[in-house]
Formats: structure tokens, sequence, C-alpha cells
């Protein structure tokens, strides 16, 4: 074998020989590094939400969570450990479909229901003040909204008219935001 070819050898050897290395020692640390479980934390960037919260202040659920406790004059870990047996009582076992939403009125009503019954308080209750909650939301996020559209039609980066089109297809729904 030529001195050439044994070299040549030799470095795809010592190549192979590395990037293996390199890959068990990946696997390795990849095994030993925790992934996020439902158990572990709990989401607050749940597209898939089924509490009616999504978006509040970034989905702040814990948030939510001391809202109602002082809005129903119960513990807060009460209603925290309610709202995530909810949420994992009413997990979608499927995607949606293209197009479609969830029945949010349905999703409401099963929300106060299973609220009420766990924190022992009133359905009439839980449901005003989880009107409230989500009332101060879509204000904070409308708020929100127009303090950034008015920031961009003062900086040139849109026209009036096309800060009012954008306020005007949140609030219609067409488009989410800080509106509907």
């Amino acid at each position: 074998m030529s001195r050439t070819k044994r070299i040549t050898l030799g470095i795809t050897a010592g190549a192979l020989a590395l990037g293996a290395g390199l890959g068990v020692t990946g696997m390795a640390s990849a095994a030993t590094t925790p992934s996020p479980s439902a158990t572990s934390s709990t989401s607050t960037d749940s597209s898939a939400s089924t509490d009616g919260f999504r978006g509040r202040k970034g989905g702040d659920r814990g948030q939510i969570a001391a809202d109602l406790a002082t809005k129903l004059g119960v513990d807060e870990a009460k209603v925290t450990e309610a709202i995530q047996a909810f949420r994992e009582a009413n997990k979608p076992t499927t995607a949606p479909t293209e197009g479609t939403k969830p029945d949010r009125t349905a999703q409401d009503v099963a929300m106060a229901k299973s609220l009420a019954k766990a924190l022992g308080v009133d359905e009439s209750k839980v449901t005003a003040a989880l009107t409230e909650i989500r009332a101060a939301a879509q204000t904070e996020r409308a708020a929100a909204l127009k303090t950034k559209l008015d920031t961009a039609v003062k900086d040139g980066t849109l026209t009036q008219a096309e800060a009012d089109a954008v306020t005007k297809a949140v609030e219609k729904g067409v488009i989410g935001g800080g509106g509907h």
C-alpha cells in the first residue's frame, strides 16, 4: 500500500473515530438532559389552551389564579390546582380541524362548573369572576395594541389609516391581538 493511501486511510479513520466519539458524547449528554413535562412545569404558551386565557399577560396563568383567588376569596394554591386539574382533564386528544375553533361557551361553562366544584364556591360566582378577569385582560390587550399602533404611526412605520384598519380587524375578530 502506498504511503499516500495509508495517510489518507489514517486521517479518514481518525475523522470517523472523532465523529463517532462526538456523536456518542452528544447522545449521552442528551440522555441526561431533563426534558420538560406537563407535570414538572406549567406551560404558559399553550395555543391549545382550554381555560380561555391564552394571551393574558403572555399567558400568565399564575396571575389568573391569583386574580380568581382574590375575587372568590379562596386560597391561590387551591385555584392553581383546580385550573391545572381542569386543563389536564380537558386536554384535546386530537388537533383541531383546519379552520375550526373549539366551542368557547361550552369550555367556559365546563370550566366554571369544574372550578366551582373543586373550590366549593357557587358556580355563578366563578362565572362572574372569570367574566370580570377576561374583560380586564381584553382591556389591557386593547390598550397595549393602541399604544403600539400609536408608536408605529408616530415613528412613520404605519399611517393612521393603517393603524385604524388593524384596530378594526382586531375588534371584529379578523385577526388576534388585543380587542376581541
